[in-house]
């Protein structure tokens, strides 16, 4: 990997050890604790890194640095730091697109050379994501409001979780920071990365929920898709988009199954 710029430390959860890494990354105002109840299930197997992008859960919040790539290069750094050689990238809704980002490359970074596949967790398209106007307003105006996460989360669950998932999912909400939390929803949703994505050379699984409100199945069909050369679609019946929180057996049998060490 190139020596990068100096970016921030992120948090990171680890668990496991093996000869392949699994790095996952969370979704728009979650955290690495979303990867528990998966990570949990793998981690006899594989080293499991969960990581706190910039900006959520427990790691650094600088005032500027959230476009995606700059979540990218906080990655790559990491994983550079933890000495990691052969892994998956696991991503999940906006760090999907950090995933894509990372794994196509940029003018200033090379592609990771140990990446050997992907797995995308109803991902962010490449291309702008298609947030309606009055939808994007509401969550910038709800930023740090109790009733505005408890809205969200309504919205974005669809499986039963336990009280104490919700009040997780709820506490994730709050405490992103509102640089990370404004940058997304004005610009780094909006990214266009389409055209680097002929630069992806690995394996890609995407699965999504089939109730997903946020980025349906029809998303990934029409703007995720088309974009990638080596890639596989699953739905999940009676879920939303919290697959981590609400399917989490399902999800770490399908990581698995796509996993060749």
């Amino acid at each position: 990997m190139n020596q990068l710029a100096p970016a921030i430390p992120l948090n990171m959860i680890e668990q496991g050890n093996g000869p392949m890494t699994l790095v996952f990354m969370h979704y728009f105002g979650g955290s690495a604790l979303e990867w528990q109840l998966v990570t949990n299930q793998l981690s006899e197997q594989y080293r499991c890194i969960a990581v706190d992008l910039r900006g959520f859960g427990d790691s650094a919040a600088p005032a500027t640095g959230y476009s995606v790539d700059d979540m990218a290069d906080d990655v790559a750094a990491l994983l550079e730091a933890a000495n990691v050689d052969r892994f998956v990238l696991v991503g999940h809704s906006m760090s999907g697109k950090v995933a894509l980002a990372l794994a196509a490359g940029s003018p200033d970074r090379k592609q990771p050379a140990g990446l050997q596949s992907m797995v995308l967790v109803s991902p962010s398209p490449p291309g702008p994501e298609p947030i309606p106007d009055d939808e994007r307003q509401k969550l910038l105006t709800g930023y740090g409001k109790r009733s505005s996460a408890e809205q969200t989360l309504k919205n974005i669950t669809e499986a039963s979780v336990s009280k104490a998932v919700q009040e997780q999912i709820i506490a994730d909400d709050l405490r992103t920071s509102k640089p990370a939390w404004d940058a997304w929803l004005t610009t780094g949703s909006r990214e266009d990365i389409s055209d680097r994505m002929s630069s992806v050379h690995v394996p890609v699984h995407i699965i999504v929920g089939a109730e997903d409100r946020a980025l349906p199945p029809d998303v990934q069909t029409r703007l995720v898709v088309p974009y990638l050369k080596d890639v596989t679609l699953e739905i999940v019946s009676g879920a939303g988009h919290l697959l981590p929180w609400e399917v989490p057996n399902e999800l770490a049998d399908f990581i698995a199954k796509k996993i060749v060490v």
